[in-house]
């Protein structure tokens, strides 16, 4: 069905509800002209359309610079939800639950590493398993496990890994008290208990790079970066086995659920319940667990990229100034308060693909960022750029406090597989001075550039309509792909 596109201003879009009468809100798309287009060739907007259909749904279905098509909502889209009488939808956080991105400062420059780059990633990569299905040296016990996953970075700061603090700049301060283990599946304890410190596969990577630009020197200094030719580090990777069992498991759960409530849905794969029932409850308090599995499992890996660091370089870590500037999630439904229709309302907020941008005051926020916003990464691919972004007020007031969370895909993995080797994606990365090491040839295939959107696009119009402001823009040096 081809819907109305109502240009509403500068990279504002909209389909009002009277596009479809079983529409409860309009669908908000934040896109420029070129990125709209590309969300008009799959089904990223019916998609949009679909979850504005969903009971209880607040204001629009947003869909972000980043979207593109998901399983059920839009991957880049945004859906808040009353917090009494609306639902939860396992598609709205998707199957990687946390899949999220941290940013790790320096104080070692691109001269000081250039030297010795292929040494750095060959020991990240030896240090930090990457690849499908792989596991981990860290073995837990399925009662270890729980206590892990209820207590979050804490446990793991505990257990040596990582520094007393770390955990102050991080979403959630890495862990969501909700979380309960007795709603977590056997099955998915199983698939968690040997992952964790591990990268996964896909487009999960673990990348070295330089600071090339500064746009606000202000905001840039309070996050710890102090300019071009400084080394960063970013980990982007999600809750492996366990949170994709745990998603299986309550989308099955789910699916039943809705026919039991009556609950009209416009698709299969968003499926939910409702927020005060059981089934909704329990998977809350799982998709906690799966959230803070990964916020520890990003925790180890940043542990063993600052030991590679120490090993190349015969400093301490603590010498070289390896702090984290943040640590962010992507992929999950949270509790929030939010503006709606002039009142302060608690909803539920889906972000699925998407970046929370929170502006300055939240008390969310770590104490030394309160007075500036929050730190927002927007990770692009291995052969272009990434950006650290800050949130706004203006992101509060017209997207549930949201922006877009990387590049968004083009092409799918089949498609860029047909189209690209390994060798030549390599040797073109090579030549603009890029090193990759990778499990397989097949996932450097898959993760081409080329199969994305273009990230400086993406974070441009983000910056331009306020919803989060570039602070700086990094390259890549140096990347471990699973």
């Amino acid at each position: 069905m081809n819907y109305p596109i109502n240009r509403l201003g500068d990279f504002i879009w909209e389909i009002p509800k009277s596009a479809d009468p079983r529409m409860n809100v309009p669908t908000r798309i934040y896109a420029d002209d070129a990125l709209l287009k590309g969300m008009t060739k799959d089904a990223t907007i019916k998609q949009g359309v679909d979850v504005a259909q969903l009971p209880g749904i607040l204001k629009y279905s947003i869909i972000l610079p980043d979207g593109h098509q998901g399983y059920g909502f839009p991957i880049g889209g945004v859906a808040a939800f009353d917090a009494e009488e609306g639902v939860i939808s396992p598609g709205g956080v998707g199957y990687d639950i946390n899949c999220g991105v941290r940013l790790i400062r320096t104080d070692v420059t691109y001269d000081e590493v250039k030297p010795k780059l292929g040494e750095l990633i060959d020991t990240i990569f030896r240090l930090v398993p990457c690849g499908v299905g792989v596991g981990s040296k860290l073995k837990l016990s399925t009662r270890e496990l729980d206590n892990a996953v209820v207590e979050g970075v804490k446990w793991a700061i505990d257990h040596g890994y990582g520094w007393e603090g770390d955990e102050k700049h991080m979403e959630e301060g890495g862990c969501m008290e909700e979380a309960n283990p007795e709603k977590v599946s056997n099955r998915a304890k199983q698939r968690g208990a040997g992952q964790l410190g591990t990268l996964g596969a896909g487009n999960h990577f673990l990348e070295v790079a330089r600071v090339a630009e500064v746009y606000d020197e202000r905001v840039a200094k309070a996050f710890g970066i102090t300019g071009p030719g400084q080394v960063v580090i970013w980990i982007h990777t999600g809750s492996r086995g366990y949170g994709h069992q745990i998603a299986s498991d309550y989308i099955r759960i789910m699916d039943r659920a809705a026919r039991r409530y009556g609950i009209r849905l416009p698709s299969r794969e968003l499926v939910c319940a409702p927020v005060k029932s059981r089934e909704a409850e329990d998977y809350f308090q799982a998709m906690a667990c799966a959230i803070n599995w990964a916020f520890i499992n990003r925790h180890i890996i940043m542990h063993q990229v600052r030991r590679a660091f120490e090993e190349v370089f015969k400093r301490s870590a603590e010498d070289m100034g390896m702090h984290l500037v943040y640590g962010m999630t992507h992929n999950t439904a949270k509790r929030e308060w939010h503006v709606v229709d002039g009142k302060r309302r608690l909803v539920i907020v889906h972000r699925k693909g998407a970046s929370r941008a929170f502006g300055p005051g939240r008390e969310d926020l770590p104490q030394d960022y309160r007075g500036i916003g929050q730190p927002v990464l927007l990770v692009g691919t291995m052969g272009t750029a990434s950006y650290l972004l800050v949130g706004t007020e203006k992101a509060e007031e017209i997207s549930f406090a949201s922006t877009a969370h990387g590049a968004g895909r083009v092409l799918s993995r089949a498609a860029a597989r047909r189209r690209f080797t390994a060798s030549s994606v390599i040797s073109a990365l090579k030549r603009k001075g890029i090193i990759v090491r990778a499990a397989s040839g097949r996932v450097v295939e898959e993760e081409t550039p080329e199969g994305y959107k273009d990230i400086h696009r993406v974070a441009e119009v983000s910056h331009r309509l306020g919803i989060g402001t570039k602070v700086m823009m990094t390259v890549p040096i140096a990347v471990a792909k699973g």
